[in-house]
């Protein structure tokens, strides 16, 4: 069953290529949504997949790629909009 969840990303994560390391997390793990900065310096990302996949993302999501610092995962529900592949959105 495909279910969906809203993530925001805090810590060191901008600058460091982590919104191209969760696209390729993502795509390795069968999750579709997106990945974008924002301006306050946090990452956000929106994920589709079954629950097993999304909660393996949220655990990469915790560490990040090696340059980053993540300090907080911030994680809520959301309903499925159908998305198909992982884009990175300006």
């Amino acid at each position: 069953m495909v279910t969906a969840r809203h993530f925001i990303v805090r810590g060191r994560v901008q600058g460091v290529g982590f919104r191209w390391s969760t696209a390729a997390a993502a795509g390795r793990l069968g999750v579709a949504g997106w990945v974008r900065n924002l301006p306050d310096g946090s990452v956000e990302v929106w994920a589709e997949a079954d629950i097993e996949r999304i909660e393996a993302l949220a655990d990469w999501l915790r560490e990040g790629p090696g340059g980053a610092r993540v300090s907080e995962v911030v994680s809520e529900a959301a309903v499925p909009a159908g998305m198909a592949g992982f884009e990175i959105r300006a």
